[in-house]
Formats: C-alpha cells, structure tokens, sequence
C-alpha cells in the first residue's frame, strides 16, 4: 500500500536500524505482582533498544525509549513494521500513521510508536527546528512531579513513614508535585494510611498524587482507598482497581462514590478507543503517551480531542518526546518524572546526552524541567554505549 502523497525522491525512507541493548540498575527488583519496584540489594538488567530512520537524501531520524518496563514487549512490535516504512516518504507522517494502524490494528499498533517518534525527530533536524515548535509551541518550562517506583520491603520505601520522608526530600529539591505508586499486594488498609500519613506531613505544602496502578483487587476496596483520596484532599486518582483501567462503565460508578478526580486511559490504546471515556463522563483526566498511543502523532490527537471536550490531557510517564508534546499542549497539568526513589537512580537507560536529564537533581527551583532546545527530539544519544550492551542489531533496507 503507497502513501497518498508525491514525495521528493530524497526524502523516500531507505534504512531502518534497530538496537536491542541492556543495562543494569541497582536497587531495582520485581515484587510478587510483576511490577517494577525499589529491593535493597538487588540488581537489574533491563532490556531496551534505539532505533534509526534513514532517507536518500542523507537525513536521520533517531528514537531511544525512556520506559524500562515493557521494552521486551514493544521491540517486537517494531521489528514487525519496521520493513513497511521503507520506500515511503518520510515527510507523511500522517499517511504511515494511517497505514501502520490498520496494519497492527490487532496489536494495537504500541509498535508503530517509536517509528513516528524518529520521524518527527527528523523533520526537527531537516528544518532545524525542535519537535515543539513544529507543533505549534505553548511553552518551555513544564511543571513536574516526583512519581515513585512502586514500595519495597527490604529498607527503601517501605513503610508509611518512608514514603513521606521521600515526599519532603523531594520538596526540598523544588518538587511541588508528589505521586505514589504504592506496594504490589494492593492491601487497601495500607494503602490508604500511607496515603493519609504523607497528606499529613506534606499535603499543605506538595500538590498529591495516587496511582494504585490496577493492584486493588475489588471495587470496595477501589472506594475505600478512594475515600482516602478524598480526606487527604488528592488531586487524581489513578487506575484504581484490577479492571486493568478498560472499563468505562465500573470509572463512572467509582465516581459516584469518590469525589477525588479520576486519571484513566492510560491502558486504552489510541484516539478512538479514548472517545467513550469522554462521551460517558467516565473519566475526569484523560492520559496519552507517545511511547504507546502511536507516537507524538497519536498523542497530539488525543490531546486535541480531549481539548474539544474541554478536559485536561495528563502526559503518562517520563522522555524526551512526552516534553515535546507537552510543550505544545495547553490542556496539560504536570510533567511526571517516573520512576524514582531514595538512593536509585532512575531506571531510564543511560545513554541520553545534549544535557538531557530525568533524574531527581534535574528540577529546576522554578519546580519545572525544561524542554529540549536542539532540532528534532534535541537529544543526542550515547550509540557507542549502545554498542557495547547491544544484544541483537535488525537492519531494514529495500534490498533485505
């Protein structure tokens, strides 16, 4: 299937590269659930990759995930498109994006996102431009929160009392923001006392956030914790219970019970899918990520349509392109800087040059982080540390 555009020969896409790559991260395990948490004394190889995008003419593309978790998952969904790209004009991003999504309409199409990240990192450098202000610029500082790994229970954030003295280093750094995501049993007893406890040491100081991340096993237990949002005065609520976030209609009876405000969707894939979350007032916040929801091209046009509906658009999760959209976005409240915690580095994979830092120490004193400058995603990554932890290399061309 061709694109319905005439492209410029230069600009036809000849070389599609993919890196598999890993690293370690101390301090980071599993719990019991499967989740990602903080473990003391535990050491980590997290899978990821770096993909490039070549045309005739010379201009490159380039995109490394900053997500840890579902890098396993995501790579081989590239690897399935990266072939049908070659040949297409690399200035059509809104053609392959209709193209890839029908292709992967079984697989949701999480796969084509990387794909559209490097080509609007291209169409930065070809222009020399950053990606922001080919969207249509709103702003360069991005008010942002601390967002935790999930507790351990093994000496890092695992009590109560742990989370708040997170919550008030955190404050201490410039973090006007503070999320928790909290232990993988989904106890609501002791969810909901950490939740009270860190309102109580900082909630007059930190705007609080909740993402029970789908462990809360009923709908009960989804309302009492719930009710612990509302005493502690929270400002979302998120992916309450184990509906896994898919259920339109359980978000708008937990509505008639909580009065904290509801951040869904992240687990619902792409534009459409979205539409009845607004239509059935079933979520407060709507969330998009360019890493799962089709690229900075997905994500913009979730941000727009939660724009017509006059709601809020929350950018999910921590990288170079969730700044970029967020830039050009009004609709949006809070840049989230996941996942950290006392004493681990954020486990994002360390090949991010140009500057370019997620880490807690990063936060300016205005609270914000600061959107990327240089053309394209404005990030150059380390290719030889890619190289050295490299596990397998795919390389796309016409020829095979």
């Amino acid at each position: 299937m061709s694109t319905p555009t005439a492209a410029r020969p230069g600009s036809r896409i000849t070389r599609v590269e993919i890196h598999e790559f890993e690293y370690m991260v101390e301090g980071l395990g599993r719990d019991a659930s499967g989740n990602r948490c903080v473990m003391k004394g535990a050491t980590s190889a997290v899978p990821s990759f770096a993909l490039s995008i070549e045309t005739a003419d010379g201009q490159r593309g380039e995109y490394c995930t900053a997500h840890s978790g579902k890098n396993g998952v995501l790579v081989g969904q590239v690897r399935g498109l990266a072939a049908h790209i070659l040949g297409e004009d690399a200035e059509a991003r809104e053609a392959i994006y209709n193209k890839l999504k029908r292709m992967h309409r079984h697989f949701m199409a999480v796969g084509h996102s990387a794909l559209d990240i490097a080509l609007w990192d291209l169409a930065g450098k070809s222009v020399g431009k950053p990606v922001w202000r080919l969207l249509g610029g709103y702003r360069t500082r991005l008010p942002t929160y601390a967002s935790t790994l999930n507790g351990g229970r093994a000496g890092i954030l695992d009590s109560k009392e742990a989370y708040a003295d997170f919550a008030e280093e955190c404050l201490e750094l410039g973090f006007r923001g503070y999320k928790i995501h909290g232990w993988g049993e989904g106890d609501r007893h002791e969810e909901a006392a950490n939740l009270l406890h860190c309102a109580a040491r900082v909630g007059d100081k930190m705007t609080l956030m909740y993402d029970a991340a789908s462990e809360l096993k009923t709908f009960a237990d989804a309302i009492y914790v719930g009710k612990a949002c509302d005493e502690g005065n929270y400002y979302w609520y998120e992916d309450p219970f184990m509906d896994a976030g898919w259920s339109p209609h359980a978000a708008r009876q937990l509505k008639e019970h909580v009065k904290t405000p509801l951040l869904l969707t992240e687990h619902v894939r792409g534009l459409e899918a979205k539409v009845p979350w607004l239509t059935d007032r079933a979520t407060d916040f709507i969330r998009t990520d360019p890493d799962y929801d089709m690229g900075i091209t997905g994500a913009m046009k979730i941000a727009h349509l939660a724009e017509a509906f006059g709601l809020d658009c929350e950018i999910h999760a921590a990288g170079p392109s969730q700044r970029h959209c967020m830039a050009a976005m009004r609709n949006s409240n809070w840049y989230e800087l996941s996942l950290v915690a006392p004493g681990v580095r954020n486990p994002m994979p360390p090949v991010f040059g140009s500057g370019y830092s997620d880490e807690l120490e990063a936060i300016g004193a205005d609270g914000c982080m600061p959107v990327p400058e240089g053309p394209g995603l404005g990030v150059d990554y380390d290719w030889d540390y890619i190289a050295r932890h490299r596990k397998a290399l795919h390389v796309f061309t016409p020829e095979g």
